[in-house]
């Protein structure tokens, strides 16, 4: 079943441009949460921060540019995302092609390590979590934001509920339905359950203007993530179907223009002061 509803989670893949077509799509709404999710977050300068699943560079280029790490290292499984937060980031932030669920980075070698609308596309992410905490000193932040799914998500609550009007058949695709971690209770169970304290959850909420419907319709087409690769896989008639449905259901001013909540759930924890003793495993 999980493969069935993943079928068209499209994230980079070979294509050159997949970062741009990402970047169209979500890019722009993830670098304003990001910036509200480090001003959450509150650290200081002079860490070292590790990004994992950093995509096209939204969160790691935010750290770089507003709190003043002395590291900032990003890890990506897809090489053309890899390739658009290359050209993203500063030079000296470090970029690497890996998994996520097998950090290619020593224990405890970084202060604080983020992660930005990734943990709900995982297959395990308890063992995101526990990769991320074995990558952090004792005493150090593990954080995380995913965007909160059928609860203020405006932009993708409103495009699945009209596809879901259009075609029955895609309410198994919904990711209001299909991930239950993006909501405050499991995010603090899986924060908890990987040995963190002082957890804490909060909304983080910006906001989507678009000059038109077309600006919001357009990025759908580009084929990145699960809603575009959902649209790229319907034929012509119906795409027009559910072009039409949710140009009914998303509220337009008399100008045209469109204004839509987004949210995302940030959560937040510290790394045990002491580690329990285990064999240090290099990587």
């Amino acid at each position: 079943m999980a493969e069935e509803q993943g079928r068209f989670d499209v994230w980079g893949g070979g294509r050159p441009a997949a970062g741009d077509a990402y970047e169209r799509y979500m890019g722009r709404w993830s670098r304003r949460a990001a910036e509200l999710f480090v001003s959450w977050l509150g650290c200081g300068p002079g860490l070292r921060w590790l990004d994992v699943g950093c995509g096209t560079g939204a969160l790691t280029a935010t750290v770089a540019a507003r709190c003043r790490p002395r590291t900032v290292v990003g890890v990506e499984r897809s090489a053309a995302f890899t390739a658009a937060a290359r050209a993203a980031v500063p030079p000296q932030v470090g970029l690497a092609v890996a998994d996520g669920q097998r950090l290619p980075v020593r224990d405890a070698s970084f202060d604080v390590a983020v992660s930005g609308l990734v943990l709900n596309f995982l297959p395990a992410p308890h063992d995101a979590v526990a990769e991320a905490v074995r990558a952090v000193r004792p005493g150090g932040t593990v954080a995380a934001y995913v965007w909160a799914y059928g609860d203020g998500m405006d932009l993708l609550d409103r495009f699945w509920a009209a596809a879901t009007a259009a075609d029955p058949a895609a309410a198994g695709l919904d990711e209001r339905t299909r991930f239950p971690l993006c909501r405050p209770e499991p995010l603090r169970r899986l924060w908890t359950g990987a040995g963190l304290s002082e957890v804490a959850v909060t909304p983080v909420e910006p906001t989507a203007v678009l000059a038109d419907f077309t600006e919001l319709w357009e990025p759908f087409l580009a084929g990145q993530g699960p809603a575009p690769g959902y649209v790229a896989a319907l034929a012509p008639p119906a795409r027009a179907r559910l072009h039409d449905a949710l140009r009914a259901a998303v509220p337009a001013r008399p100008d045209g223009s469109i204004t839509l909540g987004l949210r995302a759930w940030a959560v937040r924890g510290r790394t045990p002061a002491v580690r329990p003793s285990r064999p240090t495993v290099m990587r």
